[in-house]
């Protein structure tokens, strides 16, 4: 199970909501998907305030009704929101969709104008207020996170698109992370639109295991312990699916055959995110 600078343990895999809320008349099904995902251990909830304009962060404040407690909830700050008092007015919106008091992590979205260190300095004093427990950022790369400086300590997390089709991280952002007893959090591992999830060498691996090449795509993003991967899901059967991804233990044999098919990064490579 990964941990946090601090120690704070959280589960390795969790269950995203990009694109949850668009629809109001799928919003209880979703609910009822996230909860079956609290059910079955999948406990951290990634949400943004971003993701149907709050409709999101409604979708997980009714799913975690009256099991706060069991959920570590994650939520994002549009970068035009994260100045000083634009970050903390923010935070306060997401508090009041989700229906909670504190937000166990909350990440700067991606990069904008507005300054690093006046992005800290709202999550810090949001910090002392008790409004959230940790702080963290999203789709930021080595050069970003050196700029945090001495706050580098105090950030919990970097959330980063990763999948066997995107790699780029491995070369030095992930090293990186891993020296500063950081976790990364990867988002979209699965892949969109389906296109890697047909690869071959994905069907050839999930043959061996008796899996599905989605699960055995969340297995390899979690291989080494110090990722977290946040999958999202809709359904019963698709949330169900995710969390028997933790079953598939991937050989020395399998992530050969995988690198063979999407080989990893030999050079920088820009940050992708989506």
């Amino acid at each position: 199970m990964p941990s946090l600078p601090d120690g704070t343990p959280i589960p390795a895999l969790g269950q995203g909501t990009w694109h949850l809320g668009e629809s109001a008349g799928a919003r209880a099904a979703e609910a009822d998907a996230l909860r079956l995902g609290l059910d079955l251990g999948m406990t951290l909830i990634d949400t943004a305030e971003m993701y149907a304009e709050g409709g999101a962060e409604e979708v997980v404040g009714e799913a975690i009704g009256g099991r706060r407690d069991e959920a570590f909830l994650v939520s994002k700050v549009y970068p035009h929101n994260a100045s000083r008092r634009g970050a903390v007015a923010a935070c306060e919106r997401s508090l009041k969709r989700m229906k909670v008091e504190t937000i166990d992590l909350y990440l700067l979205h991606w990069r904008g104008s507005v300054p690093l260190a006046d992005t800290v300095e709202a999550f810090d004093a949001l910090k002392r207020a008790g409004k959230i427990r940790h702080w963290g950022v999203s789709n930021c790369d080595v050069d970003d996170l050196e700029e945090l400086g001495d706050a580098l300590a105090d950030c919990a997390t970097d959330q980063v698109l990763y999948s066997l089709e995107h790699r780029g991280v491995e070369y030095d952002l992930l090293p990186f992370c891993a020296r500063a007893r950081m976790p990364v959090m990867a988002y979209s591992p699965v892949g969109q639109g389906g296109r890697m999830l047909r690869h071959a060498v994905l069907g050839e691996v999930a043959r061996r295991h008796g899996a599905t090449p989605a699960q055995v795509a969340i297995a390899w993003t979690l291989r080494d312990g110090n990722v977290v991967s946040i999958p999202k899901a809709a359904d019963p059967a698709h949330v169900r699916l995710n969390a028997a991804a933790r079953e598939v233990v991937l050989t020395a044999e399998d992530l050969a055959t995988l690198d063979a098919g999407f080989a990893p990064p030999r050079h920088k490579r820009g940050l992708a995110m989506l």
